[in-house]
């Protein structure tokens, strides 16, 4: 009994520690802005409002950021599951030809990278740049997620292959009908890993894209803060004869847009891991460990 009382005690310490920065976001982000900023806003919401949401939302193109956000997430995670799930497979293919030299072919580009103005020409000369496939195509194929798809593969019984081909199949009829059916746990843990990058990600949007139609929902956020940052030293340097400034910087602090752009961008991660969470522990546990 007393074990299994401080077991819960721990645990739920544990879910504390972790679930106050999410609360924290949210709370700055309805509270005062003044009073945000000073950071006296720790356990409830002081002056709860929700302009700061109403102004963010405001911002141009915010529609068009979210739904080039939502399409690259997506496309990008659905081509990145399928292309791991398939090369994971095909690796465990003694049939395959060169099989161990592509494998560690692939392997090897987790530990060396070409780097950024290398990347930006070959991007440039593929004729990528300012083109929505610069969101996928560069991450359909990870390493880390095919070693998880092809550890696990091994796993799995060998005699379901041999029963397949037994009865006439071929290698991808025997993928798509015996393997990728049978994949659900770590292909979810594949799924949460690429959805969170392509979700979260901006910095190919600030390298590889100029055109404003193919600006993404975070780096439009990004843009965002970095013109409240902006409103709130021009209020900070600016005499009287600035006072529409000042006046607009003191319903908009930096702290505010940070903590409400922190919570818009975090809060369909949050909604949607619950969906996977189950297949998460499994999948990457048998796609880590071998045996």
């Amino acid at each position: 009994m007393t074990f299994s009382t401080l077991n819960y005690a721990v645990f739920l310490l544990l879910v504390v520690i972790c679930a106050y920065p999410f609360y924290y976001l949210i709370i700055n982000s309805v509270s005062a802005n003044d009073v945000s900023a000073l950071g006296d806003v720790r356990l409830f919401p002081v002056g709860f409002h929700l302009s700061n949401f109403e102004q963010v939302f405001q911002a141009n193109g915010l529609p068009l950021a979210a739904a080039i956000s939502v399409a690259r997430t997506v496309i990008g995670t659905v081509a990145t599951v399928l292309a791991s799930a398939f090369l994971g497979f095909m690796f465990t293919q003694d049939r395959m030809w060169g099989r161990r030299f592509w494998y560690r072919f692939v392997v090897v580009t987790m530990y060396f990278s070409a780097g950024l103005i290398p990347m930006f020409i070959i991007m440039k000369n593929l004729g990528l740049t300012n083109n929505f496939w610069v969101y996928v195509l560069p991450f359909v194929v990870q390493p880390f997620f095919i070693v998880l798809v092809k550890t696990y593969v091994e796993g799995m019984p060998r005699e379901l292959q041999e029963a397949a081909e037994v009865d006439g199949a071929g290698v991808l009829r025997t993928f798509f009908m015996i393997y990728l059916p049978n994949m659900t746990p770590i292909l979810a843990t594949v799924a949460i890993f690429a959805a969170v990058t392509q979700w979260n990600s901006f910095q190919d949007t600030l390298i590889y894209i100029t055109d404003q139609s193919l600006y993404t929902l975070q780096y439009l956020l990004y843009m965002f803060i970095n013109q409240a940052n902006s409103l709130a030293m021009a209020a900070q340097n600016a005499g009287g004869n600035l006072s529409s400034i000042a006046d607009a910087a003191s319903t908009q602090t930096p702290t505010s847009i940070r903590m409400t752009v922190s919570v818009i961008v975090i809060l369909p991660i949050i909604f949607i891991y619950p969906l996977f969470q189950r297949y998460f522990v499994k999948g990457i546990m048998l796609g880590a460990v071998k045996g």
